[in-house]
């Protein structure tokens, strides 16, 4: 029985398959992209994480991720709000960072999916739906909202000798995003996208 080759959807480096172990991932001998996984979880999983994750983004900014009070001084703040407060103090790069990575990077990666993932759902393809998963694919790096939330837990924690500190309900929202991406990057499985759209 001979294996059968994959083509990697990076460098279209041909190679032969393997067998995996459960929860095993097989990479690009040149490039290092992820080429397949072995498991049972499937694209429905990744389209009703992707559809929490649109919901959770809606809420992690439509909402103040925190209060402070000081005296009668009361002054909530969203993502969008502290980066321009970085860019009205000459930090413009760092506020494009954080949007970039915060916001713009995990917004465009869900919606994506859910481009992809819903006609697939129905049984059909979306007009540029191979480029639309390398899009995706490549913004992998860049979505690090958990990066945003770990400085912001540090903040509150030494803003809270100065002011008091209200939660909102945004950074339970940002929180349960963070583990709602991570949970997509854990059950994507490139290679049965490719598959489903036909792209060998």
């Amino acid at each position: 029985m001979h294996a059968a080759t994959i083509a990697c959807h990076e460098c279209d480096l041909l190679q032969r398959t393997v067998p995996l172990p459960r929860g095993g991932v097989a990479r690009c001998a040149r490039c290092g992209a992820v080429l397949y996984r072995q498991g049972d979880t499937g694209l429905d999983q990744v389209l009703a994480l992707t559809l929490a994750g649109l919901i959770l983004f809606v809420l992690a900014n439509a909402f103040p991720l925190l209060t402070m009070r000081i005296d009668t001084n009361v002054q909530p703040a969203t993502l969008l709000s502290g980066a321009l407060r970085l860019a009205d103090q000459g930090m413009a790069g760092l506020a494009a960072l954080v949007v970039l990575t915060s916001a713009a990077a995990p917004l465009l990666k869900l919606l994506l999916l859910g481009y992809l993932l819903v006609p697939l759902r129905l049984g059909w393809r979306a007009p540029f739906a191979a480029r639309a998963f390398r899009v995706v694919l490549a913004l992998q790096p860049w979505a690090m909202m958990e990066v945003f939330l770990l400085g912001l837990l540090v903040a509150m924690v030494k803003l809270s000798s100065m002011a008091e500190i209200i939660v909102g309900t945004a950074l339970y929202a940002f929180g349960f995003l963070v583990l709602v991406l991570a949970g997509i990057t854990a059950s994507l499985d490139p290679r049965a996208v490719w598959d489903r759209l036909g792209v060998r």
